[in-house]
Order: C-alpha cells, then sequence, then structure tokens
C-alpha cells in the first residue's frame, strides 16, 4: 500500500513541475508550431495529474503531496537564469527535454525498484509513455 501512495505521490510532483515548467516556457515561445506542442503537453501533463490525483483517493484519505512554493520558485528562477541571455526555440526544447529525461528516469526506478498495484503500475506506465512520446517531439526543435 505504501509503495501505492509513495509512487503516485512522485507522478504528481513529476506532473506539477511539468506543469509549471510549461507555464513558464510557453509565453517565452513565439514560434508557432513549438508553442503548439507544448500547449498539448501541458495539457496531456494536467489530464495525467488528473488521473493520478484520482486514483490516489482509492488509496489515501490525506492529500496528494503537491510541489512546494520553494520548487515552484527554484523552476522559474532556474528557467529564467537559463533563458537570460539565449530564450531560443533550440534553448528552451534543450530544457524542457532535461527535465523531460528526468521524469522518464524517476517513472522508470519507480517501475523498477517498487511492488505496485496493477492499477499504478498502469498510470506510472502512462507517465513514463507520455514523457517519451514528447522527448521525441522536442527533440525535432534541436
Amino acid at each position: 500500500m505504501e509503495n501505492n501512495i509513495n509512487a503516485l505521490n512522485e507522478l504528481n510532483k513529476g506532473c506539477s513541475m511539468g506543469i509549471q515548467a510549461l507555464k513558464f516556457i510557453i509565453p517565452k515561445t513565439k514560434e508557432k508550431n513549438f508553442r503548439t506542442l507544448l500547449k498539448n503537453q501541458l495539457l496531456e501533463y494536467e489530464s495525467l495529474s488528473n488521473k493520478i490525483n484520482e486514483l490516489y483517493q482509492e488509496y489515501s484519505t490525506n492529500e496528494i503531496e503537491k510541489t512546494t512554493l520553494m520548487e515552484k520558485a527554484m523552476t522559474w528562477y532556474g528557467i529564467q537564469m537559463d533563458t537570460f541571455l539565449d530564450s531560443s526555440v533550440t534553448k528552451l526544447a534543450d530544457l524542457l527535454i532535461q527535465g523531460t529525461n528526468m521524469g522518464i528516469i524517476e517513472g522508470k526506478k519507480i517501475l523498477n525498484h517498487k511492488t505496485l498495484d496493477k492499477k499504478v503500475h498502469k498510470i506510472c506506465s502512462e507517465y513514463i509513455s507520455m514523457q517519451e512520446s514528447y522527448l521525441k517531439k522536442l527533440k525535432e526543435f534541436l
């Protein structure tokens, strides 16, 4: 039971970080195709986060862990610093690829090292698949 709760918390944090990063990066890009891709990715993160939150209620009466104000601030600050001199599509894609790779790694660690119920395993696999799909799409903008 505890593995499922921990996994869902981690997946939700990953989605939350992705949502925050995209909300900071989308206004920085004017390139239409890239902007459309990012908006679609944001919608998928939000949808997946909602699914994770619903599933979490089956395992706990507590509130699911969310990213802290400090984590959000650090994300914003990191993006601002990394794009201060270069906010090109290539630079923005590179930043998102790095974050997406971290999400894939965390998702894989959860699958490989935790015993999970089928529903939690499935949503973790969905999280990884979504990230891998966007990783491939983001690479086209490097």
